[in-house]
């Protein structure tokens, strides 16, 4: 009788929890599937999570209702419901949630990423669109970007040299050295030399933020590898603020370009209790974190999904061979011209985008999302991914077709296509990572030969990460610099 009795009272807890947690919904909310005790339905958020997020909306709807632990989640995954998010609802979901590491890597939730919607972000808002991501602040840096791409494209020559055979690059580590280069030149005039994991990937949500329990248990010691984070962080931005200081009187003098950091310097003179120093870091964090890794995985999908398809990259080399031709290298001058090589990156965003679930929102107040009731204080996650493969917008939605984007007008796409977010909150150096990623992948194109390391056709699987859409396998290739550029590869 008394292992009844407990049995019976563990019953009766285990439903009790689970009728506190998950309450019968109302009709016009949001469907849910069925939730456990205390961790809800974060059991079927199975990696990779856009995957396991896209087969609830295929059973459940376009608008789910979750709860993951203590949070109440909604997950989007249509065009139409993604617009009324970033339209009517804007303002509402121009907030992002609380967590560890928007506390201790994102200075308290003050920097531009993790900063909720007011006065204080729209002032950051202004800084990055002004003096950071602005047409002339992206026209001034494109000499140091074109320097860090023709380095990278001289070692690659030099190890490429030697009876015209092909040599094995791993295209993941030279991405990521190539992009963090050149945002260290655009940021502090001078190349990269740190660990490339300071940065990236980068970290939004944690067990601990859907467990608050879990952090005053020290859980996997996260919030100890966040604060070591933040102080490796911020030593190293301090010292970039430092170095900046002392040679800004020298540029002055000689009217010297200014760097991204020399930029927000000067404008401290002028305000110093609107520009403190952890501002300046937050806006250049931003840069590092939000602006490296993205840039590097989608020129590495890119590059896996052209290697995987000779025809396109031939058709790709064809159009630079005739707009810009053997005597010089691919300019920022000439991508106007270059269609088909950005139909390539906008079918390389659509089909593998670097964020597959944007960057969590976050409700200030009670709206309403395709008829569905959606209260205040809800996680909104938009899965981009499966908007992006969804085959009742897209034909052959699954196939990677660059030809597409002849048809498709980029501004008519709407809301089916969201790389990089849309709204208030939307990614501020999308014109800078675009044009990026053009130059450098236009001059691979041009200066080297590319094929698969052997026959087989090359592995799109991708990696467990939830924010980043990473590779399972790191990307390796076959190269040799083309005949036809070898005298001008020779003098860079």
């Amino acid at each position: 009788m008394e292992i009844f009795g407990w049995s019976l009272c563990t019953i009766i807890f285990i439903v009790s929890i689970s009728w506190l947690l998950i309450k019968p919904r109302k009709n016009n909310s949001p469907p849910t599937p069925f939730a456990l005790p205390i961790l809800g339905h974060l059991h079927l958020l199975q990696p990779p999570p856009h995957r396991a997020l896209q087969a609830l909306s295929q059973k459940h709807g376009a608008v789910v209702h979750l709860r993951f632990g203590s949070r109440a989640i909604v997950v989007v995954s249509s065009p139409s419901a993604a617009e009324q998010c970033f339209t009517t609802n804007d303002i509402i979901f121009a907030n992002r949630p609380k967590s560890l590491a928007g506390k201790h890597l994102g200075y308290n939730h003050s920097t531009l990423g993790f900063s909720p919607y007011g006065n204080h972000w729209r002032n950051l808002r202004r800084i990055a669109a002004a003096h950071v991501f602005s047409a002339a602040s992206v026209n001034r840096s494109a000499a140091a970007r074109a320097e860090e791409i023709r380095f990278q494209a001289k070692k690659l020559a030099a190890a490429g040299h030697g009876g015209g055979e092909f040599r094995k690059v791993n295209l993941n580590a030279l991405f990521l050295d190539l992009v963090y280069s050149a945002m260290m030149r655009i940021v502090a005039g001078k190349r990269w030399s740190e660990p490339a994991d300071m940065f990236g990937p980068p970290t939004v949500m944690s067990l601990c933020d859907y467990f608050p329990v879990l952090r005053w248990v020290g859980f996997q010691g996260t919030e100890k590898k966040l604060v070591k984070m933040k102080k490796q962080r911020d030593y190293f931005l301090q010292g970039l603020i430092d170095e900046s200081r002392k040679t800004i009187e020298m540029n002055k003098k000689k009217k010297k370009k200014k760097t991204i950091i020399e930029a927000l310097l000067l404008l401290q003179e002028a305000e110093p209790e609107t520009y403190t120093d952890e501002v300046v870091k937050g806006v250049i964090m931003v840069m590092f974190t939000a602006g490296t890794h993205s840039t590097s995985l989608t020129m590495e999908w890119a590059m896996a999904a052209l290697l995987n398809r000779p025809d396109i990259l031939e058709k790709a080399k064809n159009e630079i061979q005739m707009q810009v031709g053997c005597s010089r290298l691919v300019e920022d001058s000439d991508l106007s011209r270059l269609l088909y090589l950005h139909c390539i990156i906008n079918e390389t965003l659509r089909l593998f985008p670097a964020g597959p679930l944007l960057v969590p929102h976050f409700s200030s107040q009670h709206c309403t999302i395709s008829g569905y009731e959606v209260p205040k204080d809800t996680t909104l996650i938009v899965n981009a991914w499966a908007i992006h493969r969804d085959s009742k917008v897209w034909e052959n939605a699954t196939e990677f077709e660059p030809e597409r984007w002849f048809k498709e007008s980029e501004a008519a796409t709407g809301f089916k296509f969201v790389p990089f977010g849309m709204g208030r909150r939307a990614c501020p150096g999308s014109g800078l990572a675009i044009r990026l990623m053009s130059l450098v992948l236009g001059t691979l194109i041009q200066c080297f030969e590319w094929r698969r390391v052997g026959r087989a056709l090359v592995n799109m699987e991708e990696g467990s990460s939830g924010l980043s859409l990473q590779r399972l396998q790191p990307l390796e290739a076959m190269y040799r610099p083309r005949q036809s550029m070898a005298t001008l590869l020779s003098q860079l």
